[in-house]
């Protein structure tokens, strides 16, 4: 598991602009993302997701992000996020790592 803390700069960084992550915050052009480790991809109360998104259907967890995350158009073809993903394993380690506190 990654470092949290960290994780939270470097989503503050790379993904506040598309994303929130309190609870009840409205979506951005990305979903909101609290709560997501548990949560079915493309099943976002609220969002509207592509079907690529919906027809994927994986449980979001450390390994199913950690996937996504390296490069989303290849885990997820048709996927609408342009963010091309994050190379080093530990900063994919860290966001997951904060990511898992939004509960």
């Amino acid at each position: 598991m990654g470092n949290a803390v960290n994780g939270k700069k470097l989503f503050m960084k790379m993904c506040i602009s598309c994303h929130t992550t309190e609870k009840g915050e409205k979506h951005k052009i990305g979903p909101n993302l609290y709560g997501i480790m548990g949560k079915t991809c493309g099943t976002i109360s609220g969002f509207k997701s592509t079907e690529a998104m919906k027809e994927k259907a994986i449980v979001w967890n450390e390994k199913t992000l950690n996937d996504y995350l390296e490069v989303p158009k290849k885990f997820v073809p048709g996927t609408s996020m342009a963010f091309s993903g994050v190379k080093k394993t530990e900063d994919r380690n860290d966001l997951i790592a904060f990511l898992a506190t939004l509960k």
